[in-house]
């Protein structure tokens, strides 16, 4: 709250006239922090990645994102909430798209991921190096997610409120993210948010990074799939296109 003094006129007994006192409200300095994952706590997946997208609510993302609907409806395009991996796979709302119209989509998005005000942090781990136990990988997961917020707590302590969206997903996750973000900030600052990736553009943009980021992976060890060097090209190909740009986002 800001004290407002306004001019008063001059007193005779005691100079100028305290005039009114006005409380001016500041609007509450928030942060959402929007939560995606890739990969899965069976046996069916190599990776493991966790997908932090901070973005500060005064920075407004009305303007790219009505550019990126303008560009879709001149292409006659419908606004499809993207997700990353049906999207490559013609799955669920891409069923009926051809691979050159998914491709548009996903050449629309990149753009609008280019112009928008965030920043962001991936983890991947290679659940071998955990010798594939779940409880071992939530203790590190947690070491590190604890470990990057201590290093930002000058940063994210400017906040009074530090909303965090996921979807509900996967319980590791939810209870790594949990715990280590009440253990750094102040639980009465912290507000939870179980919503849904089509409701929010930035829950598609962690979607979307996390995806990228899992494809970084598998190409560094030479795991990549035919969809992947359908969509991306060669290693080479994909880090110039795609991964270099989205990594000036990335907090390090």
């Amino acid at each position: 709250m800001t004290l407002v003094l306004p001019k008063g006129s001059a007193s005779k007994s005691r100079g100028v006239s305290p005039g009114i006192f006005l409380l001016e409200a500041k609007p509450m300095r928030e942060i959402s922090i929007f939560v995606d994952e890739s990969g899965d706590a069976g046996e069916t997946s190599r990776f493991y990645l966790i997908t932090l997208v901070f973005h500060e609510q005064n920075l407004s993302i009305s303007n790219v994102v009505a550019v990126y609907e303008q560009d879709l409806a001149r292409r006659n395009m419908a606004d499809i909430p993207m997700h990353l991996g049906p999207l490559m796979n013609g799955n669920d709302d891409y069923k009926l798209l051809t691979t050159a119209e998914r491709k548009q989509y996903l050449s629309c998005f990149r753009i609008l991921v280019e112009h928008m005000p965030f920043s962001y942090i991936t983890l991947a781990y290679e659940k071998a190096h955990f010798n594939d136990e779940i409880a071992k990988l939530l203790m590190r997961m947690k070491r590190d997610l604890t470990q990057f917020l201590f290093d930002r707590f000058e940063y994210l302590s400017r906040f009074e409120a530090v909303k965090v969206y996921y979807d509900n997903g996967q319980s590791i996750v939810t209870e790594a993210i949990h715990d280590a973000v009440e253990y750094v900030l102040a639980k009465n600052a912290i507000i939870y948010k179980d919503a849904s990736p089509r409701d929010y553009r930035l829950f598609q943009v962690a979607d979307y990074i996390c995806s990228l980021e899992l494809i970084d992976a598998k190409y560094s060890c030479g795991a990549q799939s035919n969809t992947d060097e359908r969509f991306f090209g060669a290693y080479g190909s994909f880090k110039k296109n795609w991964l270099k740009k989205l990594r000036r986002k990335r907090l390090v």
